[in-house]
């Protein structure tokens, strides 16, 4: 019988992108078996497939140099207690399955000594004789030295190394790797969890362990009731995973209207020039209390000036919810924007209290397996950067594009950012376009677009002021794009 995979480690394991192979499953070049894919049909459509490009021989090779032990160990591996529980699970499996070969072999080896037994009792029965050779040449088959297959081992080492967790009822999954606990993984995997103050006071992150084992990584001030440890309830930023596998049983948000409104004081971690006229703001939440919000939407900053009064904008989030201490901005040189201008006159500094107010704003992913294609113009970039991290985060999109106008020569403030997707990942790609003016650059990126990407079902985001969202979207729409699949938000 061959060996099977789930999706997220087939694609660990070859190096791929999970959405891609999610598309292979939908086009019918994959085949799912209980949502497990087989490697015999793996390697068959990744026949010259380098296992070792995807990192996991070197990392494991690293660890067995000294100079490079520790930092391995501190930032990939689990803690020794994790790596000792699932070595000891590993180890169960392996007694389990040589304590059954043995009774199968003992079976086996009775068979074939009763089928001679029945050859030298009935010499003309040939049904004997086909009996006994059948189990002698089986046997022989079984015993049979056969070359080990490289992606089964690693998968077994893969297990030791991280766990993998599936969320019911949603059926979500996620990695956990290194030290990193439950809510931290499953963030960065891009999953809308319910948490509060990510430290383990004020239980909202609480969940139903259904299959596996938990380890706790820090302490925790609340307190589970006997009858919810008796259930299995536990806290995800307590607890890593100590099995190789875990289901764990939780609620999801299924969009905005599951997120509540917060008001947070932040403190400015930093003010960076990023072009003459765009600035980012880094904002840092306290450690007890973080933003809970979902990639592309916005929220209101509010700084008191002293001796002026208050000043309040609204902004779209451009960092990634799975960062939710560290909260970016791209703010635009605007004389209508009171924030804006105390931010280039620079009287906001590093260490100043600024109030986050939100989150507010739909724009945010809608489920699905289709490519994605984006689009903004100058700071839209901003929740489209956001979103852009999210998808990568879900792994489940077969391609991204990006299309970005700038209407200023230095527009492009954060193309090194782009240009690092670009060439890190198979699955990404932009294009820059440069106009003065907004809607005969969205005319320029409709027509790039009708020439590499209206013959794919995708869904189209957009961002930017009204005349560049509205003039690309009609021309998506005279294209053929069905309205549901065109996101759009108007800064």
């Amino acid at each position: 019988m061959t060996h099977q995979l789930t999706v997220w480690r087939a694609a660990q394991l070859l190096g791929v992108a999970r959405g891609v192979l999610q598309q292979q499953v939908r086009e019918g070049a994959l085949a799912l078996n209980d949502g497990l894919l087989g490697v015999d049909a793996l390697l068959k459509l990744y026949p010259q497939a380098q296992l070792e490009e995807s990192g996991l021989l070197e990392r494991v090779a690293q660890i067995r140099d000294e100079a490079f032990g520790k930092r391995v160990r501190e930032r990939m591996l689990p803690s020794q207690e994790v790596l000792a529980q699932r070595l000891f699970a590993q180890t169960q499996e392996l007694a389990d399955v040589r304590r059954h070969l043995q009774r199968y072999h003992g079976l086996v080896i009775a068979l074939q000594k009763r089928a001679r037994a029945g050859v030298l009792e009935h010499p003309g029965d040939s049904a004997w004789r086909d009996m006994e050779q059948q189990v002698t040449q089986g046997l022989a088959q079984a015993l049979a030295t056969e070359s080990v297959d490289l992606l089964e081992v690693l998968d077994d080492m893969l297990k030791i190394r991280t766990a993998q967790v599936t969320v019911r009822p949603s059926g979500h999954q996620f990695l956990v790797e290194g030290h990193a606990n439950l809510l931290q993984s499953g963030l960065h995997s891009g999953l809308r969890l319910n948490y509060g103050c990510g430290n383990g006071s004020c239980g909202m992150c609480k969940v139903r362990v259904i299959a596996g084992e938990v380890a706790q990584t820090q302490h925790s001030d609340y307190q589970l009731s006997e009858t919810e440890k008796a259930q299995g309830y536990t806290l995800m930023c307590c607890n890593t995973a100590a099995s190789s596998e875990l289901t764990l049983e939780l609620l999801e948000a299924s969009g905005p209207e599951d997120i509540p409104e917060q008001q947070i004081v932040t403190h400015v971690r930093a003010v960076t020039t990023l072009a003459a006229n765009t600035r980012m703001l880094h904002l840092q939440t306290p450690r007890t209390h973080r933003l809970r919000f979902l990639a592309g939407q916005s929220v209101r900053l509010g700084w008191t000036m002293p001796g002026q009064g208050d000043v309040h904008t609204t902004y779209p989030v451009a960092s990634c919810p799975c960062d939710d201490r560290n909260l970016l901005f791209y703010i635009a040189r605007d004389p209508a924007d009171a924030l804006a201008l105390h931010l280039f006159a620079d009287d906001i500094k590093p260490g100043e209290a600024i109030t986050v107010l939100g989150p507010t704003g739909e724009f945010v992913l809608a489920d699905g397996h289709r490519p994605l294609v984006f689009a903004a113009c100058d700071n839209g970039f901003a929740p489209i950067k956001s979103l852009i991290e999210h998808a990568l985060s879900l792994d489940a999109a077969p391609s991204l594009s990006l299309f970005w106008l700038a209407t200023q020569s230095d527009g492009h403030f954060a193309n090194n950012q782009c240009r690092a997707w670009s060439e890190a990942l198979d699955q990404f790609e932009y294009e820059l376009v440069t106009h003065a003016d907004t809607v005969v650059g969205a005319q320029q990126i409709a027509q790039a677009m009708r020439a590499d990407l209206f013959e794919l079902d995708c869904d189209f985001y957009l961002a930017g002021p009204p005349e560049f969202v509205v003039t690309l979207r009609d021309e998506l729409r005279s294209a053929g794009v069905a309205q549901a699949q065109i996101f759009a938000e108007i800064l």
